[in-house]
């Protein structure tokens, strides 16, 4: 349970970041900015880090779930920019 935490404030944050210092998402503003980090955060740490490592110990802290849930944020993160530049949703 601590490691959705953790996820969802490693992908908030790297929203954030793209939001003040990459100005992504400029125009739905940085509360939206956090939440699809968030998001992108818990996908990279719950669905996508399991296909490519090793299942830790239950209730065990991966590095490696935290790398992956911050690559799939900062992709949910550019891909929603994407979007929205592209066809203004």
């Amino acid at each position: 349970m601590i490691d959705i935490a953790i996820w969802m404030l490693a992908g908030a944050a790297l929203g954030w970041a793209g939001f003040s210092y990459m100005q992504y998402n400029e125009e739905r503003g940085l509360m939206v900015s956090a939440i699809i980090g968030a998001i992108g955060g818990v996908i990279g740490g719950k669905l996508i880090a399991p296909m490519f490592t090793d299942a830790p110990v239950a209730g065990a802290f991966s590095i490696s779930a935290l790398v992956f849930a911050a690559i799939v944020a900062a992709g949910v993160l550019f891909a929603g920019n994407l979007i929205h530049n592209k066809w203004g949703v």
